[in-house]
């Protein structure tokens, strides 16, 4: 048995992710061949992925005891050994040791982030240290500022016309034009091409489409997700008052892919003369399941006469890089950015509209709107902004962030019945904050900003300079071998009983090479009962572990997975009544509650292995049986903490 030299490997495995023990297996036969085709080598190394991480992590092992786990430091040094190209990526590490210390001195694993980082918290620490100093040795009147406890910016609230806005713009201040040009070059977003609005969240860029989406003219509604979303939800509901007709795609079961027939005759139109259908939602991958979906269905989409929204709030910070926006040109494009990953997960959506479209958008009020409040206004007195009264911003900094965080889709739950009833009453939101928040936007647009570089104001945003940093390479191998590791690990806990039955049940791609890092799975207890999700989640977060759950739905079932389908299928409120209707709303409301968890690109090997060792003790039956005992006699619907 013989190394690969350097260029041979390079040839096996361009981007160098493969497991190390794909590298010094001997050369088929037909090696010949195989370097003069380096994309079949390719092809090979992908498919040959899954098998080799199986084969490689804990080979021919079962764990029945959460206290017969390999410690930390032995499955770490396996895990090295296994993906020895994990070592390139400890610059991710120097950056969480540095920049985001706190999660160090809290020991919170936070795998419940969605979405991209602004800023990272030694900045945060470091410009809240010299507020403070500045306005400690300011001549201010005696009345003291009002700090805001938000880093950098707050939200002001503002009601309008989304396509007047887009057709003859709006005044914005100079830190708006600075955010703005900050994330569409992160994102690769030209502005020749695009206009860019900011929103309270990824639920508000939703309904801001779905209230001015020509609906009466093209009537469909067509969706792509595996998983209840409150912002998809919300844009349902208002486009089916507006005269739309909702369809949504459908997943295969056990694995979750596409029902790929029935998808495309959704989308294919019948007529030979194109005609404007309707409008595509496709997110690039599931945030729930990890399941990545083809682009050729935008393609097909736009062919057949759709207008396509991409939905990239659950893509990795640098995922734009390789989806080639240039190519497929959506006509709506929406994304979400939290403040600061682990500490703050407040923040904002993004709603790109591509310039050709606009005119295509009808006039409607809408809210959800935002304006970027710097806090250095926020700490100013009331008397240089020019506004009558005090103007502490109280609610801006509290109620609003308060609704903001019910309504969040930045991180934690992905769905709650609480965020969907605060998301009905926005539109009485709208009206708390403009009488006091006027004269403060009025003041953006009028005060000059210190010039950056070129006369115009610039904005750091540290954590998007960091991920520039690291590039798309190094983080996407990074969370593929720390997500396929924890698949694997998971699959590994088995019950003591004779059966031998799997603890967890993994929904979607187990170990895949082009999987994304989120995760879909359920705790089953010794008598095959499904352990709840909240119970998980939360004493999950007891063991300073953040997880979220979420809600399976619009699953496909064929003939030979019937007696699944009536064990599997569940309402929100874990019923399975019903589970064989045949009317499409009660079809709709079943599905399957799950925890998820998700990994940034800060994620690390002692993030997953806490996740591994923490779910590997419901292996206890007495741990399982106490903790539901507590969960249930406590009659709440959070466990405190």
């Amino acid at each position: 048995m013989r190394s690969l030299g350097q260029n041979e490997a390079s040839l096996a495995c361009p981007q160098g992710c493969c497991p190390t023990s794909l590298l010094f297996d001997p050369p088929p036969p037909e090696s010949q061949n195989t370097t003069s085709k380096p994309r079949n080598s390719s092809a090979e190394c992908r498919h040959s992925f899954a098998a080799t991480t199986a084969s490689s992590i804990f080979p021919n092992t079962k764990f029945t005891d959460h206290e017969s786990l390999p410690s930390l430091h032995e499955s770490f040094s396996e895990f090295n050994k296994v993906y020895p190209q994990y070592s390139e990526t400890n610059q991710v590490d120097h950056v969480r040791a540095k920049e985001y210390y706190h999660l160090t001195f809290s020991s919170q694993s936070c795998l419940d982030y969605i979405g991209i980082g602004l800023f990272s918290y030694y900045q945060r620490q470091q410009y809240h240290g010299t507020s403070k100093t500045q306005l400690a040795s300011s001549s201010a009147p005696q009345s003291s500022p009002q700090y805001s406890d938000i880093p950098f910016f707050s939200l002001s609230y503002k009601t309008g016309n989304l396509k007047t806005l887009l057709l003859h713009g709006g005044q914005e201040s100079e830190y708006e034009s600075a955010m703005k040009r900050r994330i569409m070059k992160f994102l690769n977003i030209s502005e020749n091409d695009y206009f860019m609005v900011f929103t309270a969240n990824r639920t508000s860029a939703f309904k801001l489409v779905a209230d001015s989406y020509p609906f009466q003219s093209s009537k469909k509604l067509l969706t792509v997700y595996d998983y209840e979303s409150e912002a998809v939800e919300a844009m349902i509901n208002c486009s089916e008052k507006r005269g739309a007709k909702a369809m949504s795609a459908e997943f295969s079961w056990p694995r979750l892919r596409i029902q790929s027939t029935k998808l495309r005759k959704m989308i294919v139109s019948k007529r030979k003369k194109k005609k404007k259908r309707g409008l595509f939602v496709f997110p690039l991958h599931s945030r729930v399941t990890g399941a990545r979906y083809p682009y050729v269905w935008m393609s097909i989409a736009q062919e057949n006469g759709w207008q396509v929204l991409i939905d990239a709030c659950a893509l990795g910070p640098k995922d734009m890089d390789s989806f080639g926006l240039s190519l497929f040109q959506p006509d709506f494009l929406i994304c979400s950015f939290y403040k600061v990953f682990g500490e703050n997960p407040s923040g904002f959506g993004c709603l790109f509209v591509k310039k050709s479209a606009i005119t295509t958008l009808e006039s409607s009020s809408c809210a959800g709107i935002v304006n970027l409040v710097p806090d250095r206004f926020l700490n100013q007195p009331s008397a240089d902004k020019g506004s009558s009264g005090n103007c502490k911003q109280k609610p801006l900094t509290s109620l609003q962030e308060q609704e903001l965080s019910s309504l969040n889709s930045f991180s934690g739950r992905i769905q709650t019945s609480q965020a969907l009833k605060v998301e009905e009453e926005s539109s009485e939101l709208q009206i708390i904050v403009p009488t006091e928040s006027k004269g403060l936007v009025e003041s953006l647009k009028t005060t000059k900003a210190r010039d950056g570089e070129n006369g115009r104001f610039n904005i750091e945003c540290r954590c998007l300079d960091q991920v520039d940093s690291l590039g798309l390479i190094l983080i996407t191998n990074r969370t593929r071998y720390l997500i396929n590791w924890l698949v694997n690990s998971m699959m590994k806990l088995k019950h003591p009983n004779a059966a031998g039955e799997s603890l967890v049940k993994i929904y979607g791609p187990k170990v895949k090479f082009d999987r994304g890092p989120a995760l879909a799975f359920n705790v089953f207890d010794w008598k095959g009962e499904k352990v709840e999700p909240v119970l998980v989640q939360k004493l999950a977060d007891r063991n300073n572990v953040s997880l979220s759950y979420g809600f399976l739905h619009h699953i496909w079932f064929a003939d030979k997975y019937a007696e699944d389908k009536g064990k599997v299928l569940q309402t929100k409120e874990g019923r399975g009544e019903g589970v064989t209707t045949s009317k499409k709303k009660d079809r709709d409301r079943l599905g399957v509650t799950v925890v998820t968890a998700a990994l940034s690109f800060l994620a690390n090997f002692e993030d997953v292995y806490k996740l591994w060792t923490f779910v590997a003790r419901f292996l206890d039956a007495d741990f399982v049986e106490k903790e539901r005992w507590r969960y249930t006699a406590l009659n709440q619907k959070t466990i405190e903490v």
